[in-house]
């Protein structure tokens, strides 16, 4: 009996260790509470001064020459081969010779008509003479005048009704201006510079047979040229022709200035913005080439420019009031790439100069320079 209670007492000791050495181990495994000193964030932060700015509307554009024609033949005939080869890039001055067609065929007929009409006016000369001497003078010293490989002279002005009629009735008028007719035709075969510049495109070469309504190329003037930008409807009233625009070069080396030389009175039904076209005059420019265009279209008063970020879609921006932080609302009047114009700020306020991840209304902060 002694032997069951000593074991009886041993497991129960045996217990009240195990039980006493679970404990201490949960005791010893949680872990130490420790005190976090709450952090302050640092902001950059700027004091307002509001001012008149200007609104800068920007667009990329792409220059096209001023004045283009497309090179058309009236005629046809062999393209013949000149001084100059008929290729793209090939510059011309004013009144040169573009293209020439070979009219060998169609001026013999011009000189056969003109030959006509020269014996049918020196034949009625003797009847001139008879029936209205006091003018023939005039008619002789006319028909001494024409040269068949010359452009015919103009007609002698009537004096009479008489006159008139004699002189059609002979059948010399309709002659006349049958010769006219065909000068004129013949004058097609040759296709001259209608101002200093260049051809962009030549869809034929010289041997080629040319026929009528052909297309021939593309000629357009060296120097000066337009560029297209849309702008919003709503600063229609500010827009005037010969408003001054700043062009730069892509890589933002090169400026030209430039001016508005007309405006779109329609409205794209779509997009709700109107087109402006700009020119601008270089020797260094060329067609085709994408241009940075600025153009200054009003002024706003008390206002500030500050970065996109910085603008909530609350239209709100984050000021610092006493080392906390605030929100006041403002009104955006121009959004440029990376900034926007707003109003609504009082002067002296601190706002945020850069954004800070994680801003919230009443978050205290500590005030740096930016």
């Amino acid at each position: 009996m002694n032997r069951k209670l000593i074991l009886a007492i041993l497991g129960i000791a045996f217990i009240a260790v195990a039980l006493f050495i679970a404990s201490s181990l949960a005791s010893s495994s949680k872990t130490p509470q420790i005190a976090v000193e709450k952090t302050i964030k640092s902001v950059f932060a700027q004091q307002v001064n509001n001012q008149t700015l200007a609104v800068k509307l920007t667009s990329n554009g792409r220059l096209t020459a001023q004045r283009r024609v497309e090179l058309f033949s009236e005629v046809q005939g062999v393209l013949l081969l000149k001084n100059r080869a008929f290729r793209a890039g090939q510059i011309y001055q004013k009144n040169d010779t573009i293209i020439a067609i070979d009219d060998s065929e169609f001026r013999a007929s011009v000189q056969s008509a003109k030959s006509n009409f020269l014996n049918a006016l020196s034949t009625t000369l003797a009847d001139i003479a008879l029936d209205f001497p006091e003018v023939y003078k005039k008619w002789d010293s006319y028909v001494k005048r024409i040269d068949i490989n010359r452009a015919i002279p103009e007609l002698p002005e009537f004096e009479s009704e008489k006159e008139r009629f004699f002189i059609s009735g002979r059948g010399i008028v309709n002659n006349y201006y049958t010769v006219i007719n065909l000068e004129t035709r013949l004058s097609k075969y040759v296709i001259t510079a209608p101002f200093d510049g260049a051809l962009s495109a030549a869809a034929v070469t010289e041997g080629t047979l040319v026929r009528s309504g052909q297309n021939l190329g593309t000629y357009i003037e060296s120097g000066r040229y337009e560029v297209e930008i849309p702008v919003a409807a709503s600063y229609a009233s500010f827009l005037a022709v010969g408003k001054p625009v700043v062009l730069t070069s892509l890589d933002g080396v090169q400026q030209y200035d430039g001016k508005v030389v007309r405006i779109n009175p329609a409205i794209d039904q779509e997009t709700q913005m109107i087109s402006v076209f700009v020119s601008v005059t270089s020797s260094e420019l060329k067609e085709g080439q994408y241009l940075k265009t600025e153009l200054d279209v009003r002024a706003v008063d008390q206002a500030i420019e500050i970065d996109r970020s910085l603008l909530l879609d609350s239209q709100e921006i984050f000021v610092v009031r006493e080392g906390v932080l605030q929100l006041i609302a403002v009104t955006p009047i121009h959004f440029n790439e990376n900034t926007v114009i707003v109003q609504g700020v009082t002067d002296g306020e601190l706002i945020l100069a850069k954004p800070l991840p994680g801003a919230q209304k009443n978050m205290p902060v500590k005030v740096i320079a930016p």
